[in-house]
């Protein structure tokens, strides 16, 4: 078979509500996912082993994350499969930045794992790929499916939502890492959420959606920009945009993204952002 390439979509927290760590050293959150139509490219090839290369802008800085959740998964799908250590080339082509908040090394783990069970010829049902997937952590099943859902739990316990529209943003990194032990430490040191699910909106057109997302929060947002002051700077500089109707930090940061009613004022918008900061991470980009 031929090689087989799929994109590895960012995953963005419209809200991210996050409760107390618990015994286990968890914290229960409550969430409304989507997925960007930009991300990293996978592609799989077969080969006599498993192998991985990495190439695109911030192939430098991936400090091995990753590319080991890739790798992870595909050991843990050649385990679950009988077949051992699949014989498969992935290269991964890395279009996000890292550490960015933007699910990045879960996603490329969830497109591998598909592309590797029709690479491999393998009967794999979603349900079971999915259960291979929580490999590489709470977020690897949302990251698997990269559908719209409501995220509970430690992020595992997924309920999809159709009735999402599309929403027309651009994404926003200063190119500063947001290591998430770091976020999560300096939210237990603060005042600290809750993780409510909110009633859904009254009405799923985009207008009622984004009304209602902007009576919600990410609560990492604050411990976040304590441990990275850029992050403050990237919120500051898009509440300014013109037309913008939404504006807040994706998980743990440091990507902020920035909602409008239409794609020509996103893409207007990113065009300001990267005049002004040439040396930041822009994209616009629809979420779904």
């Amino acid at each position: 078979m031929a090689a087989l390439t799929a994109l590895a979509p960012a995953k963005v927290n419209l809200f991210l509500h996050v409760g107390p760590v618990d015994e286990d050293g968890y914290h229960p959150l409550a969430s409304l996912v989507a997925f960007a139509d930009v991300g990293d490219e996978i592609t799989v090839s077969p080969a006599d082993g498993l192998s991985l290369t990495v190439r695109g802008p911030f192939a430098a800085d991936l400090g091995g994350e990753g590319d080991n959740l890739i790798l992870r998964a595909l050991r843990a799908l050649g385990a679950a499969a009988g077949i051992g250590e699949p014989g498969l080339a992935v290269e991964l082509n890395k279009q996000l930045p890292i550490a960015a908040g933007l699910g990045g090394g879960s996603s490329d783990a969830g497109a591998a794992l598909k592309l590797a069970r029709t690479m491999l010829g393998l009967e794999l049902h979603d349900v079971a790929l999915a259960e291979i997937s929580k490999a590489v952590g709470a977020d690897g099943p949302m990251c698997l499916h990269a559908r719209a859902a409501w995220a509970e739990g430690r992020g595992d316990v997924l309920s999809f939502e159709p009735r999402l529209p599309p929403l027309y943003a651009v994404l926003i990194n200063p190119r500063t890492p947001s290591p998430t032990g770091a976020v999560y430490r300096a939210y237990d040191l603060a005042a600290r959420g809750q993780a409510d699910r909110p009633p859904p909106p009254a009405a799923w057109s985009a207008g009622p959606v984004i009304d209602w997302l902007s009576g919600q929060r990410n609560d990492l947002e604050a411990p976040a920009v304590q441990e990275t002051p850029e992050i403050g700077r990237v919120l500051a500089e898009a509440r300014g945009l013109p037309e913008v109707r939404l504006v807040r930090m994706s998980g743990s940061g440091a990507t902020v993204f920035a909602v409008f009613n239409t794609s020509r004022s996103a893409d207007a918008a990113a065009e300001a952002i990267r005049h002004a900061h040439p040396d930041w991470w822009v994209s616009s980009t629809v979420l779904s």
